[in-house]
């Protein structure tokens, strides 16, 4: 095998397990009511695809879901977009202050949120207090 080749098959598999991870949804209008009148537990990240603290925040959120499938198996994760619904009424319903908002929610109850925050023992207490809200 020629080095050019192995190097792009190594780097295709190390990129696999991103690929075969469920995205979060995209949000739309009416998807995070619908969702909630389901009896789903939805995790909301506010975010701006040119965010340095998103970024982070999604690199987290990442190897968190790929140590332990039952966040994703349990949890609607919905990716809205701040650029687009920043100042949105659903945005201002909720009281965003601004992107990189981690935002859980259960029926009519907020479980808990995270603004600007990038530490992996906080966002993983976020992703526990969601899985245990799905599951209860």
């Amino acid at each position: 095998m020629k080095r050019r080749d192995f190097i792009a098959v190594a780097g295709a598999s190390v990129l696999l397990p991103a690929v075969t991870r469920a995205a979060p949804l995209d949000y739309t209008p009416g998807l995070v009511r619908d969702r909630l009148a389901a009896g789903e537990t939805v995790f909301l990240d506010f975010k701006a695809s040119w965010c340095t603290t998103c970024k982070a925040q999604e690199r987290v959120m990442d190897r968190l879901k790929a140590a332990n499938p039952a966040y994703e198996q349990n949890i609607t994760f919905v990716a809205v977009d701040w650029d687009t619904y920043g100042k949105s009424t659903f945005a201002a319903r909720l009281k965003i202050p601004r992107r990189s908002t981690l935002v859980v929610l259960k029926g009519d109850d907020e479980i808990g949120r995270l603004v600007a925050e990038t530490r992996e023992d906080n966002i993983r207490a976020l992703m526990d207090a969601a899985l245990t809200a799905a599951t209860a």
